[in-house]
């Protein structure tokens, strides 16, 4: 009758099958320890009730055991084991102990078994009621077992049971299970009469399970009445359908209605808070969790943990990490994934290290993380180390996103040439977003003739999206070939491409406002906002700010070119900002897209000059503006093409200086400063005696024979380490190119006043 099952886990006596009231016992309502339970008892409850059962010499009585299975169906953690143990002891189950022992069978692991169970049921002519049904559709729910579930409901329409409405409140949830909510809407509108807010919810629940968001709408606004399980419903229904600021006014909403929120509102309301980046949402979360006394699970801490990091609070991310009570690999990779996002490599890779040190093993989205971690902080050598350890070590097989982080990293570096032979080794075809990946490498660099390879083959692979057309127009407008870039535009034109507009968020004064770049009429406040954009612009010139406008993709005027750049979306949030907090407050800002050279440049002035902490997240990282730097470093975007064109200036630089000192001089370096060079270490020590004497505010140091970067980066790694009384090295400052095969250039860059690095 059913589909072909395994092998079945529940095995019956005998006489139990053969006798003729086997499931015919009646149960009797005693007193018995089992009175005492609550509603819901712990396992331990029944099992103390249980011994009291066996001392009392009860044990025998079917009505008793009956009724201890029951307690144990109701008990949220019951191993299935003892169940079934009990289960088996009864000589001649009743009706009511096989319900209550297919209902464990629904919680356990084994939900399937539950349909042996019915069959045994059915081959003794016991007739199931509504419980039996009910109890035996979970299960099937469960096991998303859609086949044996279309057949119980065969059943429950032959039997009559379509009425009952415990019974339709499963079928629908079984149908929703298993993504055919067609079915579950059949189920619901079959008989309107016969509902309750139950049927209403699971209704809810399958269309949200869907997608089905207009659907979810109209069942929610029919509803007669709403509970917590509702609104918790509907706010997931739009936020994991990307409706962010509708399940946030939906929570609103509820709280409105004094509905107490249950864990898992909170922490969809948090994810939601985090994707938008709004701090004050999140924050407002968080009190509830603390007003209402919520314990801190590992659902609700890492939902905590990932809220802060995505809003820019990283300090107060990691304060949360570590006073979780519990982490489970979520948690792990929420706050290494975080560490990413804000450029703190070295922290990420060492919590990972800390992670492998607990007794976790590392899953795809962990390497996701530390890979992103490299890439974000230019950790070449690592990144190289991790991406062959996740295959190596861990057995973790390389995903799109492993790929995209590396060819980010190398081609951010300057390695362009690795990352193309990374993609091409790919077994499988690589995706459009690692060649766009490279592309974005080639505007930073100036590799004009590989970018316009890679961007005419991205627009032929996917001609309607804006990005790529942008990316090789930007190429092209920083090369000055406005030519290119009226072509580019043109072809976007007759695709019927347009850019998407830049826009960024700002949260203040209890909403969210968005500002779109150029756009005079959108905010009540605009005219407030422009006299301070012009403020703004005066202060920061005067501080000796100079706008960088190579990245505008017109052949226009160099004055219209700067007013562009100025009213860039993020521009404007930061001009109302300024308008709307406190003196010394901090501005927080999403944007959509990467910010700008130009808009970088004027961020940190403006933290300089009005002594304001800047946060912006855009779209692949946290840059923090604070007394006139950023936490990025300006990392790659110090990489200028032009550095590889002074190659030959460096080494006429080397050889000059090689030429002033003596061997003598040489030998007593190496002694008096004991420094581990790789590859000719002779000339590096050389070049840098005369540049301490010279005293020159930044270091160059050329190692030949290392052909490899990973040499050239030990290197300056020692350096570093050996911390040189006249270098001011740091180790966020050390970046490597490879301009010869034979030779590695390694900067040690000295940070300069106003938070820039130098490369020469």
């Amino acid at each position: 009758m059913f589909a072909k099952r395994p092998k079945p886990l529940l095995s019956f006596p005998k006489q139990q099958l053969s006798n003729p009231h086997f499931f015919f016992s009646t149960p009797t309502t005693l007193h018995s320890p089992l009175s005492s339970l609550p509603p819901r008892p712990s396992i331990n409850q029944t099992k103390q009730a249980h011994a009291q059962i066996i001392v009392s010499g009860l044990a025998a009585n079917a009505s008793f055991t009956g009724h201890l299975l029951a307690s144990l169906a109701l008990s949220p953690s019951t191993p299935f084991a003892y169940s079934l143990s009990i289960f088996q002891t009864i000589q001649y189950p009743s009706l009511f102990a096989s319900n209550n022992m297919i209902r464990c069978l629904a919680k356990s692991e084994s939900p399937r078994e539950s349909v042996v169970l019915y069959s045994c049921i059915l081959g003794r002519n016991l007739i199931p009621n509504n419980h039996t049904y009910t109890f035996l559709l979970q299960a099937c729910s469960k096991a998303l077992a859609l086949c044996e579930g279309t057949q119980v409901h065969t059943h429950v329409v032959k039997l009559g049971f379509c009425e009952d409405v415990f019974v339709r409140n499963a079928l629908i949830h079984l149908y929703s299970a298993c993504c055919r909510v067609e079915c579950s809407k059949r189920v619901f509108e079959e008989n309107g009469h016969c509902r309750d807010v139950v049927t209403w919810n699971s209704m809810l629940a399958g269309f949200v399970r869907d997608g089905w968001i207009g659907d979810a709408e109209k069942v929610f606004d029919e509803m007669p009445e709403r509970d917590v399980i509702s609104w918790s419903t509907m706010i997931m229904g739009y936020v994991q359908n990307g409706q962010l600021e509708e399940g946030l006014e939906c929570f609103k909403e509820m709280r409105e209605k004094g509905l107490r929120p249950n864990e898992a509102t909170l922490v969809t309301v948090l994810s939601a808070s985090a994707q938008m980046g709004l701090l004050e949402s999140g924050r407002l979360v968080h009190s509830i969790v603390d007003l209402l006394n919520f314990p801190m699970t590992v659902s609700l801490g890492t939902a905590l943990v990932d809220m802060y990091a995505k809003c820019g609070c990283i300090e107060q991310s990691k304060l949360l990490f570590h006073n979780m009570p519990r982490r489970d690999i979520s948690s792990w990779n929420a706050m290494i994934c975080g560490l990413a996002s804000h450029g703190l490599g070295k922290e990420a890779l060492a919590l990972f290290e800390r992670f492998i040190n607990e007794g976790f093993h590392p899953v795809s989205v962990t390497f996701i993380g530390v890979l992103n971690a490299c890439s974000r902080a230019g950790l070449v050598s690592e990144g190289r180390h991790y991406f062959k350890l996740m295959t190596e070590k861990y057995d973790i097989e390389l995903e799109m996103e492993h790929y995209g982080c590396m060819v980010d990293l190398l081609s951010r570096a300057g390695f362009v040439d690795e990352a193309v032979e990374l993609i091409e080794k790919m077994q499988a075809p690589p995706d459009p977003v690692l060649w766009a990946t490279l592309l974005g490498a080639c505007k930073i660099h100036g590799s004009v003739e590989l970018g316009e390879k890679i961007g005419n083959k991205l627009i032929q692979l996917d001609p309607t999206y804006d990005g790529h057309y942008v990316q090789l127009a930007s190429i092209y407008a920083k090369a000055r070939k406005w030519e290119d870039v009226v072509r580019v535009r043109r072809l976007m034109v007759e695709q019927n491409t347009n850019k998407v507009a830049g826009w960024s968020l700002i949260e203040a004064q209890g909403r969210v406002h968005q500002f779109v770049a150029g756009d005079r009429e959108q905010h009540d406040r605009s005219l407030e906002i422009y006299k301070m954009l012009e403020t703004i612009g005066t202060r920061i010139a005067e501080a000796g700010y100079s706008p960088k406008i190579s990245s505008v993709l017109h052949d226009i005027g160099e004055e219209e070119k700067e007013n562009v750049v100025k009213e860039h979306s993020e521009r404007l949030a930061i001009a109302f900002g300024m308008l709307v907090t406190k003196v010394g407050d901090c501005i927080r800002i999403v944007k959509n897209l990467r910010v700008c050279e130009d808009c970088h440049e004027a961020s940190k002035m403006i933290s300089k000059v009005f002594e304001r902490e800047i946060i912006v997240r855009d779209y692949s990282r946290f840059h923090h503006f604070k007394e006139g730097k950023c936490s990025c470093l300006d990392y790659c975007r110090k990489l200028k093409h032009d550095v590889t064109l002074e190659v030959n200036e460096l080494i006429h630089d080397i050889a000059t200086c090689l030429e002033e000192i003596t061997e003598q001089e040489v030998e007593h370096i190496h002694q008096n400063e004991a420094i581990l060079t790789l590859g000719s270490s002779r000339t590096v020590l050389e070049f840098l005696c005369v540049t301490k004497v010279k005293k020159k505010s930044s270091r160059m140091f050329v190692a030949e024979g290392a052909p490899r970067y990973h040499q050239g980066h030990l290197l300056a790694k020692e350096l570093v380490t050996r911390g040189l009384q006249t270098t001011q090295i740091t180790k966020s400052a050390v970046f490597a190119m490879i301009f010869q095969a034979n030779m590695a250039v390694v900067a040690a860059l000295a940070v300069m006043a106003n938070g820039r690095v130098t490369a020469y």
